[in-house]
Formats: C-alpha cells, sequence, structure tokens
C-alpha cells in the first residue's frame, strides 16, 4: 500500500514540477483584443448560436484569421463589420441594423408569439364551445354509483 502511495505521489509532483506559464495567444495583445471584441458580435455561420470568437469551427478560425489581417492592415472595426456584412449579410451580426430586409430578424418571433397565443385563445374557445354539459341519464348514473360505491352487479 505505502508503495503505490508513493508512485502515485511521485507522479502527481512530477507534472506539477513539468507545469510552465501559459503562452499568451498572440504576440500583439492589443490586435487579440480587438479581435475578440468585433468576433463577439459576429455570429458563426456553422454554429449559428455561438458567436465568432467562442466557436470552434473550421470556418470560424478561417474568418477570425481573416480579422486579424484586416486588424493588422489598419482597418477600423467599422470596415470590418462591413466587409463581414458584404460577404455574409446582415444575419452574420447578432445586433442587424433595423431596416426593410432585417424586419423579420427583429420582429420575428414577437410575431411568432402573439400569433401562437392567438391560435392557442381560438382553439380553446372554439374547444369549449363543443363541450357541452348534459345531466347523466338515469342508467349511467346509476352506473357511476356502483363504481363509487364499489358494489358492481355483474360480480
Amino acid at each position: 500500500m505505502r508503495v503505490w502511495l508513493a508512485a502515485m505521489l511521485l507522479a502527481f509532483f512530477s507534472l506539477t514540477l513539468q507545469a510552465k506559464e501559459a503562452v499568451p495567444l498572440a504576440q500583439d495583445e492589443a490586435v487579440e483584443k480587438r479581435l475578440v471584441d468585433i468576433s463577439s458580435e459576429l455570429r458563426c455561420l456553422v454554429c449559428q448560436n455561438e458567436s465568432l470568437s467562442g466557436s470552434q469551427a473550421e470556418l470560424a478560425y478561417d474568418l477570425r484569421r481573416e480579422i486579424r489581417t484586416m486588424i493588422k492592415d489598419g482597418k477600423s472595426d467599422q470596415d470590418i463589420m462591413n466587409f463581414m456584412v458584404a460577404r455574409y449579410g446582415d444575419f452574420v451580426r447578432y445586433r442587424p441594423p433595423l431596416k426593410g430586409s432585417t424586419l423579420l430578424l427583429w420582429f420575428g418571433p414577437g410575431l411568432f408569439l402573439v400569433g401562437g397565443i392567438a391560435g392557442l385563445v381560438f382553439y380553446l374557445r372554439r374547444r369549449n364551445a363543443a363541450i357541452k354539459d348534459a345531466p347523466l341519464s338515469a342508467e349511467e348514473q346509476s352506473q357511476a354509483e356502483r363504481l363509487l360505491t364499489g358494489k358492481d352487479s355483474s360480480q
């Protein structure tokens, strides 16, 4: 048991001795900060529910590399956004501008919600109108009493 414990401790400490300080991801931190700021405003075109900065898709890597190149070339954030919108459309932005072609993106979810609620109310009103409270017949009343009291005549 002691040999096993010693071996485990030796393995643990040998791994911690090999640990090194993390190497920075970029040589220029200002470029990387701008890259993260810009790519967090853009939607990954593969995942569609992730930002470009958080996506692991191959296209996301390519687009981040393209953005990094444009930053190093001296392009402004607005120039980069305009390039991405020109290439992929307004859908690539998490907050597309309010214009005629993006009205469905802005108001579509609300319209679907209102339509769903209206459809549900219409259905429930129709269903309630179709349900009629009719009194039980004498046979149904006696059958219900037998079932509730536990006295079954068929036994």
